[in-house]
């Protein structure tokens, strides 16, 4: 099964690293991670999401409470929260799909950041299943190169 952990971590050198190599040590599948600052400049939070049955999970939130900088451990996944990932896609375009693409980028709500006279570049932000939905519908326009971002997530409402 899939969770999101979130971790708050002090903002120091090298814990990413630590908590990477925890999960490499282990064993642990690490599908992915996010980090970046909060609204402290000292603290940064990790989104992680990893896949395992509920004795992996609780070693999993056992070994990153014990890294050192680590400040607070939350799964996510069985509590309200929002969840969201990027996508950048770079597609072939010709004037016999660009209506078509054009058409497909409005009824994801993406955004144009690149194009060129045969090729467009697109911003999709959502749920994973949003895009995954999103490579599967573009796939037979021709997608010639892909970057996600890995999950983001926080607390729905009052935490």
């Amino acid at each position: 099964m899939k969770h999101i952990i979130s971790v708050l971590v002090e903002n120091k050198f090298g814990t990413l690293n630590r908590v990477a190599s925890m999960f490499s040590a282990r064993g642990f599948n690490l599908a992915s991670i996010s980090i970046g600052e909060t609204e402290d400049p000292e603290i940064s939070r990790m989104t992680i999401v990893t896949r395992g049955d509920d004795q992996i999970i609780s070693q999993v939130l056992k070994q990153l409470n014990r890294l050192i900088d680590t400040i607070k451990v939350t799964d996510l996944t069985k509590q309200p929260h929002v969840e969201r990932e990027l996508l950048l896609m770079t597609m072939k375009l010709s004037r016999t799909t660009q209506h078509e693409i054009f058409e497909l980028i409005n009824v994801f709500k993406g955004k144009v950041v690149d194009i060129k006279q045969k090729s467009i570049t697109i911003e999709v932000i959502g749920s994973p299943d949003k895009i995954n939905t999103t490579i599967d519908i573009f796939r037979p326009y021709g997608i010639r190169e892909l970057a996600r971002s890995g999950a983001v997530a926080i607390h729905r409402g009052e935490s």
